[in-house]
Protein backbone atom coordinates (compact mmCIF):
# COMPACT_ATOMS: atom_id res chain seq x y z
CA UNK A 1 0.00 0.00 0.00
CA UNK A 2 1.24 3.46 -0.73
CA UNK A 3 0.98 6.13 1.91
CA UNK A 4 -1.67 8.81 1.74
CA UNK A 5 -0.85 12.23 0.33
CA UNK A 6 -3.78 13.80 2.21
CA UNK A 7 -2.86 16.24 4.96
CA UNK A 8 -6.13 15.99 6.91
CA UNK A 9 -7.43 12.55 7.87
CA UNK A 10 -10.23 11.05 10.00
CA UNK A 11 -7.54 9.27 12.03
CA UNK A 12 -9.84 8.06 14.83
CA UNK A 13 -12.08 6.26 12.32
CA UNK A 14 -9.12 4.98 10.30
CA UNK A 15 -7.66 3.51 13.51
CA UNK A 16 -10.99 1.90 14.49
CA UNK A 17 -11.36 0.40 10.99
CA UNK A 18 -7.79 -0.94 10.89
CA UNK A 19 -7.18 -4.63 11.62
CA UNK A 20 -3.49 -4.76 10.69
CA UNK A 21 -0.79 -4.94 13.35
CA UNK A 22 1.04 -2.01 11.74
CA UNK A 23 0.15 0.29 8.85
CA UNK A 24 2.23 3.39 8.10
CA UNK A 25 -0.14 6.13 6.93
CA UNK A 26 2.21 9.05 6.38
CA UNK A 27 5.91 9.78 6.68
CA UNK A 28 7.45 13.22 6.80
CA UNK A 29 10.97 14.43 7.40
CA UNK A 30 10.49 14.66 11.18
CA UNK A 31 7.43 12.59 12.09
CA UNK A 32 5.54 9.46 11.05
CA UNK A 33 1.88 8.47 11.55
CA UNK A 34 1.11 4.76 12.02
CA UNK A 35 -2.06 2.73 12.73
CA UNK A 36 -1.84 -0.35 14.96
CA UNK A 37 -4.23 -3.12 16.04
CA UNK A 38 -3.25 -5.53 18.81
CA UNK A 39 -5.31 -8.75 18.98
CA UNK A 40 -6.93 -9.98 22.16
CA UNK A 41 -4.17 -11.32 24.45
CA UNK A 42 -1.46 -9.87 22.18
CA UNK A 43 1.17 -7.23 22.71
CA UNK A 44 3.32 -4.81 20.78
CA UNK A 45 6.41 -6.41 22.30
CA UNK A 46 9.00 -4.89 24.59
CA UNK A 47 11.31 -2.49 22.77
CA UNK A 48 13.43 0.63 23.01
CA UNK A 49 13.62 3.29 20.28
CA UNK A 50 16.92 5.15 20.50
CA UNK A 51 16.60 8.63 19.03
CA UNK A 52 12.81 8.37 18.52
CA UNK A 53 10.07 9.81 20.72
CA UNK A 54 6.71 8.04 20.41
CA UNK A 55 3.15 9.05 21.26
CA UNK A 56 0.38 6.42 21.26
CA UNK A 57 -3.33 7.38 21.20
CA UNK A 58 -5.74 4.55 22.09
CA UNK A 59 -9.10 4.64 20.32
CA UNK A 60 -10.67 1.25 21.13
CA UNK A 61 -10.18 -1.47 23.72
CA UNK A 62 -8.27 -1.84 26.98
CA UNK A 63 -4.75 -2.81 27.85
CA UNK A 64 -1.74 -2.48 30.08
CA UNK A 65 1.17 -0.12 29.40
CA UNK A 66 4.71 -0.53 30.70
CA UNK A 67 6.87 2.52 30.11
CA UNK A 68 10.21 2.38 31.88
CA UNK A 69 9.47 1.15 35.41
CA UNK A 70 5.85 2.39 35.41
CA UNK A 71 2.85 0.17 34.59
CA UNK A 72 -0.73 1.37 34.21
CA UNK A 73 -4.03 0.44 32.59
CA UNK A 74 -4.92 2.06 29.27
CA UNK A 75 -8.22 2.47 27.44
CA UNK A 76 -9.76 4.38 24.56
CA UNK A 77 -9.18 8.09 24.99
CA UNK A 78 -5.78 7.64 26.66
CA UNK A 79 -2.42 8.72 25.28
CA UNK A 80 0.93 7.24 26.28
CA UNK A 81 4.22 9.10 25.92
CA UNK A 82 7.42 7.15 25.32
CA UNK A 83 10.58 9.29 25.44
CA UNK A 84 13.54 8.22 23.33
CA UNK A 85 15.60 5.44 24.90
CA UNK A 86 12.81 4.23 27.22
CA UNK A 87 11.79 0.56 27.37
CA UNK A 88 8.08 0.09 26.63
CA UNK A 89 5.45 -2.53 25.89
CA UNK A 90 1.67 -2.44 25.48
CA UNK A 91 -0.54 -5.50 26.03
CA UNK A 92 -4.17 -6.02 25.07
CA UNK A 93 -5.96 -7.15 28.26
CA UNK A 94 -9.50 -6.73 26.99
CA UNK A 95 -11.84 -8.57 24.67
CA UNK A 96 -11.53 -7.64 21.01
CA UNK A 97 -8.77 -5.64 19.38
CA UNK A 98 -6.81 -2.85 21.06
CA UNK A 99 -6.68 -0.13 18.39
CA UNK A 100 -4.51 2.94 18.28
CA UNK A 101 -2.56 5.36 16.20
CA UNK A 102 0.97 6.36 17.01
CA UNK A 103 3.55 8.91 15.94
CA UNK A 104 7.30 8.46 15.80
CA UNK A 105 9.58 11.46 15.75
CA UNK A 106 11.69 11.11 13.71
CA UNK A 107 10.19 8.32 11.55
CA UNK A 108 10.89 4.74 12.68
CA UNK A 109 9.59 2.57 9.81
CA UNK A 110 10.10 2.55 6.06
CA UNK A 111 7.39 4.60 4.31
CA UNK A 112 4.42 2.42 3.30
CA UNK A 113 5.29 -0.38 5.77
CA UNK A 114 2.40 -2.78 6.45
CA UNK A 115 2.40 -5.84 8.71
CA UNK A 116 -0.80 -7.84 9.02
CA UNK A 117 0.42 -9.52 12.23
CA UNK A 118 3.10 -9.13 14.91
CA UNK A 119 4.74 -12.28 13.60
CA UNK A 120 5.05 -10.69 10.17
CA UNK A 121 6.49 -7.52 11.77
CA UNK A 122 9.02 -9.56 13.79
CA UNK A 123 10.12 -11.44 10.66
CA UNK A 124 10.60 -8.16 8.80
CA UNK A 125 12.95 -6.99 11.54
Amino acid sequence: MSETDKLSLPVMQLARDNDEFRKVLWTGKNVQLVLMAIPEGGEIGGEVHEGHDQLLWFVQGTGRAKIGDVECDIADGDVSIVPSGTYHNFRNTGSGMLKLFTTYSPPEHEPGTEHATKREADQDG
